[in-house]
């Protein structure tokens, strides 16, 4: 993107009120100045500490008396000079003052006249109704690789010249942290670049993860998104081989970014199956960030502010590339419902183009307990990938689930009979095989004894699990994914 040119555009088109929400005030007032010189008008800047005053020259007084916002529009207003007048933080009088929406009203619509343009700088800004129709927004790009490298590279420089010796890395390591700048404003960028490097001298993949949170709680992601910091190995999650298999023939495709890059898939299953599980295991297998969205925060009581918070977590989500976008119980968002005032419908609308449209590596991984409940337009072969069924574990997988539980809790596998915690586990999911372990560990320390078999088995024959209780509704799920889904292992 060229910023200058496309402002440029805006302001020549005689917009007289553009609104850039950005962190990076002294950036847009340089562009600004340039365009100024450019244009041959004059810049002006504005800050409730300072005035009003040329912003294009180094040593420019302020202006008297235009410190308060109603007295610097009445300025601009009555002086009728034509030029750029840029309001940095100007958005808390927009909301408490009607003089001061009216003001910047009266210069708009005078603006054809006096070729005056206003621009409103701040982080966020939501623009009054009165205004909106003569206002129009710009965002500044985001810095490119070789920008994002040249910063890098100055840290390292930085850190040589300190500390007299050299950054360690290696190219994938130097490449991965510069993917996962990307979305971030330059000065950020440098500020986590220069974290990694001065901890320990090196740029390595274990900088990564950390680099990720920083840049999650810079972007102020905290709502409907949320950053998953444990995104577990595959080693951790029993069974799964086919869908492993699949994921591991892709993964290079993802990180080239191509045409064909895969988009996402769907896991279907029943509740304590080891669909989130996967979830997170997608991200860390490809060692990428993990972001969650909460469906049930995504519902607002005003209208259109459930589709506002759509948007804005998928176009966090795309800042965040690449990244995995796990959309949790996906059914509870989007699913069939008349009672809603078509709320559901919106939100699936915005999900469905932002599908269709998207240009950033992100890959999302749905998952569902009812997959009836999801509209067919959704899970139609190109919105996804593929449909994974993840079934009851089978006995192999369940004497490695319990394996894997065991050996997290520093047990000794050789203490243990798993084949016939397996056998006697039959219909158990793995939340449920866990929960035993967890259960019979209790009643261990009861007693004060060590762990044993027994102990499970003895929790395992007090346990009704899930295929029991609701067992017609898992014959109708594995009914419906026989023709329709893959089989997970």
């Amino acid at each position: 993107m060229n910023d200058s040119h496309d402002l440029r555009l805006i302001i020549e088109s005689r917009i007289p009120v553009v609104i850039i929400e950005t962190w990076e005030e002294k950036r847009a007032l340089t562009l600004l100045s340039k365009l100024g010189i450019q244009l041959g008008t004059p810049v002006f800047a504005w800050s409730i500490t300072d005035g009003l005053r040329r912003c294009d020259y180094d040593q420019a007084n302020s202006q008297a008396l235009t410190t308060e916002p109603e007295a610097a529009l009445k300025h601009i207003r009555s002086a009728k000079l034509a030029g750029i007048y840029a309001l940095c933080d100007f958005h808390p009088f927009l909301n408490d003052d009607p003089r001061i929406i009216r003001l910047i009203k009266d210069i708009a619509l005078d603006a054809e006249e006096t070729g005056q343009c206003l621009i409103l700088i701040s982080h966020a800004i939501d623009i009054p109704s009165e205004f909106k129709r003569h206002s129009a927004r710009f965002s500044l790009s985001v810095p490119e690789d070789h920008k994002l490298r040249a910063a890098v590279y100055k840290e390292a420089q930085e850190f040589s010249n300190t500390k007299g010796r050299k950054v360690k890395t290696d190219r994938d390591a130097l490449n991965k942290l510069i993917s996962n700048l990307r979305g971030l404003p330059l000065d950020d960028a440098r500020k986590l670049a220069r974290g990694a490097i001065f901890q320990d001298g090196a740029i390595t993949h274990s900088d990564i993860a950390a680099v990720n949170k920083a840049k999650f709680e810079l972007l102020d992601m905290d709502g409907v998104l949320s950053f998953e910091y444990d995104t577990a190995n595959f080693a951790q999650v029993g069974g799964l081989s086919k869908l492993k298999d699949w994921l591991a023939k892709r993964e290079h495709a993802f990180n080239q970014h191509s045409e064909d890059s895969p988009k996402g898939i769907m896991l279907v299953g029943v509740q304590g199956g080891g669909k989130s599980l996967a979830a997170k295991a997608v991200a860390g297998l490809w060692g990428l960030p993990l972001l969650r969205m909460d469906m049930g925060a995504l519902y607002n009581k005003f209208f259109g502010e459930s589709e506002r918070n759509v948007r804005e977590a998928l176009a966090l989500a795309e800042t965040m590339s690449p990244c995995v976008l796990w959309i949790d119980e996906i059914e509870k968002g989007i699913g069939s419902d008349t009672h809603d005032g078509g709320t559901s419908r919106r939100i699936l609308a915005t999900l469905l183009t932002w599908m269709a449209e998207r240009k950033h590596a992100v890959f999302v991984v749905a998952t569902a307990n009812d997959i009836q409940r999801l509209p067919p337009e959704l899970i139609r072969k190109g919105r996804l990938d593929e449909i994974f069924f993840v079934d009851l574990p089978s006995e192999k997988v369940r004497q490695d689930i319990f394996a894997i539980h065991l050996k997290k809790r520093n047990y000794a596998l050789q203490d243990f009979r798993c084949a016939e915690l397996s056998a006697a586990s039959e219909g158990f999911t793995g939340a449920e095989i866990e929960q035993a372990i967890v259960a019979a560990r209790y009643s261990a320390n009861a007693r004060n004894e060590q762990l044993t078999s027994a102990h499970i088995l003895q929790e395992i024959s007090n346990t009704v699990p899930l295929a029991i209780t609701m067992s017609e509704n898992i014959d109708a799920l594995r009914h419906w994914c026989q023709t329709r889904a893959v089989a997970s292992d």
